[in-house]
């Protein structure tokens, strides 16, 4: 019976519920509509002979039929509760006509039903079905039809015909639909990807990518020193030529008459500097640069153009501080300009040359800060033979260790002083360069011996390998602490400390006498005064100025001469 509702159906082995559920009423869609008697509750009927267990249950399909076969076979139609189930004999055709199904058996009459044991009580309508059975108010089960024709339904005493067995292995699923004519199972919906998933991947290529673009940039920024061409202002070439005067052009003009000295000798070795005196190939140096070396072998000289040579030591004075070596087989000597120290006045400008610390051709300028200072400087070996007495050169133009020999030039590049010493910061005031324990760097206390004395001293060194010192002909009291040079009572090895037949003893000096002044420059010790006397030659004429018993008196002699060491 088709109403447009759904209708209830029970499994043939178990009691069927749906037929104690009142049936709706008929539909009026013309096809005859009669009555069915109310359900009579019966035993649960044998059932019929099992097919084979590996035949699936046969499809059925649910029609209508006409008023005549509802009226016939109203038993059956309550015993299923609902309308009539009619099987198809064979498989048919979907395009042919449908065969009708062969009349069922009459229904049992109602003597034989009334006959029947009946229930103790009548069957509750809401009661809770046997596991595994639909209740009242669940939805029939999904019906599942074979891909192919449905056998039809034989009745009793037909064997019903062997089904193909099927192949083995999970039926594809598809889509649940209870009130679909069945098919052919659909294929399962394809997996979802993970958005996740492919967000985390393409966040991580972007990152990546990022990266690598930016590095690039920046790497192409830090080179280049920006994504476009940086072009700054610039002077066009012009000439560099300089002034003669100007330190660029002194150090120009000096450069090529400079060299440094390396000295290597009893176990140590030492930098200084040079300068050349004269196409000969005799160059002026400090004593205290050469002093060292044992043999003309451990002296080389590098020029200002890199050629090296070896120099022979041609004569050194300690008193002076000064001494002379000389190269054979260079041509192209450039030897510097000599000038006049007794022309410097205090401010003029000057320019240093040398090898500071091993930096050969270091150029420094400055100014004159002083004049006639004088400085001692020496003195490791204790006797006082090694000390040098300088009237020297103050300036303030930076004088390193590795200066010392190199020449100290005026505006028009030539020599005026030899650069000597240093006054260190904290200095017990040694003076030589480099001749304390450490080696102090410049503070602009430099000082220099004037080229005149210089000049004196390397002629007899060419000469004669040895310097003339001129003397007064006295023995000095160095540990006496009043202002001025006092004469000693006693000579070196109990001797006389007035030479007999020197200047000092013609010009009727005394021992006891305190000397202040040298040509009216007063003096203030016996260094003071050695230094005055040698910065004269041997033969010139002096007027010291002394005191006696209370009274000054003046005495003027002529310098006698001694042999330096």
């Amino acid at each position: 019976m088709n109403n447009g509702k759904p209708n209830w159906w029970s499994r043939p082995s178990s009691t069927p519920e749906a037929a104690r559920i009142p049936s709706p009423p008929p539909s009026g869609d013309g096809e005859g509509d009669f009555p069915l008697p109310a359900p009579q509750p019966r035993a649960t009927p044998e059932p019929p002979a099992a097919a084979p267990a590996e035949s699936p249950a046969p499809s059925v399909v649910l029609t209508k039929g006409d008023p005549q076969e509802r009226d016939q076979d109203q038993g059956r139609d309550q015993d299923q509760g609902g309308d009539r189930v009619q099987v198809p004999e064979q498989a048919q055709d979907p395009a042919s006509e449908p065969v009708p199904a062969p009349p069922a058996d009459p229904a049992p009459a109602p003597q034989a039903q009334a006959s029947q044991a009946q229930p103790l009580h009548a069957p509750d309508e809401y009661r809770t079905p046997p596991y595994g059975e639909p209740g009242p108010w669940a939805p029939a089960p999904p019906v599942q039809r074979l891909p192919g024709p449905v056998p039809p339904q034989q009745g009793p005493g037909h064997p019903v015909p062997p089904v193909p067995p099927q192949p083995q292995g999970p039926a594809p699923w598809g889509q649940y639909d209870p009130w679909g004519v069945g098919g052919a199972a659909l294929p399962p919906a394809p997996a979802k990807r993970s958005r996740k998933g492919l967000a985390v991947a393409g966040a991580l290529v972007f990152a990546l990518l990022t990266g690598v673009i930016g590095g690039g940039i920046g790497a192409y920024v830090e080179r280049n020193g920006g994504l476009t061409t940086v072009e700054l202002p610039q002077a066009a070439a012009e000439d560099t030529g300089r002034a003669p005067d100007s330190v660029a052009g002194i150090a120009a003009s000096a450069l090529p008459g400079v060299v440094t000295l390396h000295v290597k000798g009893s176990g140590s070795s030492g930098t200084g500097t040079g300068f050349v005196l004269n196409t000969k190939g005799h160059i002026l140096t400090n004593n205290h640069v050469v002093d060292g070396a044992r043999s003309s072998a451990d002296i080389s000289v590098t020029f200002s153009s890199g050629e090296t040579a070896r120099a022979k030591l041609v004569g050194k004075d300690t008193g002076y501080d000064l001494a002379v070596v000389q190269v054979t087989g260079v041509s192209g000597l450039k030897p510097l300009p000599l000038g006049n120290s007794d022309n410097v006045r205090v401010g003029d400008p000057v320019v240093a040359i040398g090898a500071p610390f091993d930096l050969s051709n270091t150029v420094t300028s400055g100014i004159i800060s002083a004049k006639e200072r004088p400085i001692t400087a020496g003195g490791e070996k204790g006797d006082g033979s090694d000390i040098s007495y300088v009237d020297a050169l103050q300036t303030d133009a930076p004088i390193n260790p590795g200066n010392s020999g190199g020449p100290l030039l005026d505006s028009k590049a030539r020599v005026i002083g030899i650069n000597s010493a240093i006054r260190a910061a904290g200095g017990s005031g040694g003076d030589g360069e480099g001749g304390g324990a450490s080696q102090p760097g410049s503070i602009g206390l430099g000082f220099a011996i004037p080229i005149n004395q210089g000049k004196r001293v390397a002629e007899e060194l060419i000469r004669t390998g040895k310097a003339t010192h001129p003397v007064i002909g006295v023995s000095l009291d160095m540990q006496y602490e009043g202002d001025g040079a006092r004469v000693g009572e006693k000579g070196k090895d109990g001797t006389a400390s007035v030479t007999p037949g020197g200047p000092a003893a013609k010009a009727g000096l005394r021992p006891g006498d305190v000397i202040t002044k040298v040509d009216g420059q007063r003096v203030h010790n016996g260094e003071e005064l050695i230094v005055k006397i040698r910065a004269h030659r041997p033969g010139d004429r002096l007027e010291l100025t002394l005191s006696r018993d209370g009274k000054e008196l003046t005495k003027t002699l002529t310098l006698g001469s001694s042999q330096g060491t």
